[in-house]
């Protein structure tokens, strides 16, 4: 609106007038309709052929009196006319001291202009006299008239497109994430930038999977408005469940895949006519590293590369199979896994942030590298960094950008045994992991950690294939593994009285705070956490205050 405003002023001055003020309410100011015009004004314009005649300076709220020609005209909302401001007590009065000072610099007449949008009333436009002896007419009048009906319309224009933005970027942060879960694997800072043009769906997520492992994911949605924001809402929902199915990167690319494809469809494809814009393409990267083998496995559809910053601050731009943007649907999506030293940083980041038609491609790049090549830098100042030495002035797109510091879980809160598909050997297993847990100081968990391996070991003996590995890992919570090379689908189920089995699953979900399964090229995992605190603040897993009465026929 102000930018409009001062559009107004640039065309009066001087083929109009020698000097232009124009007054908006706050409420303008912030997009909205003003209830009541006459009240919270606020300098927005001061032009003139000189800059030193004294007016109300640009930001000062005006107090106007209801005798001023201004006033009178926002009242009435007609053009007001002092063809000699020294005749005209009303203007004086407002300020008698800044009034002499004006006229002082021969400014001598002034045409009050209503700003009318609408029948909406936006603000007042003061035009004044100084270099002409002669007053402004009854020409000049209708002149200013037009000139500040046809502003009006266009500072309306720019009033509700900056309420829409602000809709837009408000529905936008609501639907980024506000915090982070609470996670060990890496130490994450992140930044969003806005475009100055219209709000996209660039959007960024971490994501705690099981045992230990974290999943980050940055994705953008082509184009800018409510339905980019609403199309990234709606994809970062998708990803996270997808990333509860604990799938690999190339997996979960392609279900968001057919997501994307699928809501095209049901929305018409873009169907002008209907009204309804159809996703035109989004780019996604999803990264999962394990702090238990420092792995990385990543893929993307039509995203750019992360940077990988080692701890010795060397930085390198892996080269991962592009893949298709979403949406398009029939082609595959890979994954790529690399091996980070700890202290590493990946680097995830949207193409606005290097992609800009005013400058060259590979220099944006080149710049990325040298903001990132620094060792050992906390993830909050290479965020900082980045965007000092990158981000362009004017960002015609949004930018996302996310930074994680690798950590590795300690070896010796890691614990594995290879066993044998022998029944026998489920004792063993407990006893073992009776001790590990006694050097660690979890004798609290040991009960319920006893059970569900004691499960979960059985389950795999039964319907699984040999060979069998059981793992604990130590971290926020307890979790506790047992792998086999079948591909069989432990599925839940509620046991009837008269069932000599099916209640194996069962006891795991009461006693673990979460469980589940995760497939390997080798077999299957099935893995179950222990909590480690209970609300009260004790030590001691939660899942063993369960009522036997709530497990059928035990």
């Amino acid at each position: 609106m102000s930018r409009t405003a001062r559009e107004l002023a640039e065309m009066a001055v001087p083929r109009l007038a020698d000097f232009v003020t124009i007054d908006l309410p706050e409420a303008v100011l912030r997009g909205d309709e003003p209830a009541d015009p006459t009240k919270g004004l606020h300098r927005t314009v001061v032009h003139g052929f000189r800059g030193d005649c004294p007016f109300y300076p640009v930001g000062e709220r005006v107090h106007l009196q209801p005798t001023t020609p201004q006033l009178r005209c926002l009242t009435s909302r007609r053009t007001v006319l002092e063809p000699d401001l020294r005749d005209a007590p009303g203007w004086v009065s407002q300020d008698p001291v800044a009034a002499q000072r004006i006229l002082a610099h021969n400014v001598h007449s002034l045409i009050a202009v209503p700003l009318l949008a609408r029948g909406i009333a936006l603000g007042i436009a003061s035009f004044y006299r100084a270099r002409d002896p002669a007053p402004f007419g009854d020409d000049d009048r209708s002149l200013a008239q037009e000139l500040t009906t046809r502003a009006a319309i266009c500072i309306d224009n720019a009033r509700r497109y900056t309420r829409e933005h602000a809709m837009v970027l408000a529905l936008q942060h609501s639907l980024l994430p506000q915090g982070f879960p609470e996670q060990n694997a890496v130490e994450v800072a992140h930044r969003y930038l806005p475009a100055e043009s219209g709000v996209g769906g660039d959007w960024f997520d971490v994501i705690p999977l099981s045992s230990a492992r974290v999943a980050l994911v940055v994705g953008d949605v082509v184009g800018h408005g409510l339905h980019a924001a609403a199309t990234m809402g709606r994809l970062r929902t998708a990803a996270r469940n997808f990333a509860e199915l604990d799938l690999p990167p190339d997996e979960v690319l392609t279900h968001l895949d057919n997501l994307v494809g699928r809501l095209d469809r049901e929305e018409g494809g873009g169907d002008a006519c209907a009204g309804i814009p159809g996703i035109i393409g989004a780019t996604c990267l999803y990264v999962i590293y394990d702090p238990t083998t420092q792995e990385c496995a990543m893929a993307r559809a039509g995203h750019p590369p992360p940077a990988l910053v080692r701890p010795d601050g060397i930085v390198t731009f892996p080269e991962l199979p592009a893949g298709p943007p979403l949406g398009l649907g029939g082609l595959p999506f890979e994954t790529a896994e690399f091996l980070l030293p700890e202290g590493s940083q990946l680097v995830l980041y949207t193409d606005g942030l290097i992609e800009d038609r005013r400058r060259d491609f590979d220099t944006a790049m080149e710049d990325l590298r040298r903001a990132l090549s620094h060792a050992n830098r906390p993830p909050e100042d290479t965020c900082r960094a980045v965007l000092e030495a990158v981000v362009p002035s004017h960002p015609d797109d949004d930018i996302a950008l996310l930074v994680a510091r690798t950590h590795t879980l300690d070896p010796e809160r890691i614990a594995t045994w290879d066993l044998p598909t022998d029944p026998a050997l489920v004792s063993s297993v407990r006893a073992a992991v009776t001790r590990r847990l006694a050097e660690w100081g979890l004798e609290e968990t040991a009960f319920a950690a006893e059970l569900l391996l004691s499960e979960l070991v059985t389950n795999a003996i039964r319907y699984g294939s040999g060979p069998i590995q059981v793992r604990l890992l130590y971290d926020r919570a307890l979790t506790c593994e047992v792998a086999d090379t079948s591909s069989t689908s432990p599925h839940l189920r509620h046991a009837a009285d008269t069932d000599e089995g099916g209640r194996g699953l069962f006891l795991v979900a009461r006693l673990s705070q979460s469980w589940g399964t995760r497939y390997t090229p080798e077999g299957k995992v099935i893995w179950a956490e222990c909590a480690l605190e209970v609300p009260g603040g004790k030590a001691g897993p939660a899942a063993l205050r369960i009522d036997l009465d709530d497990i059928p026929a035990i």
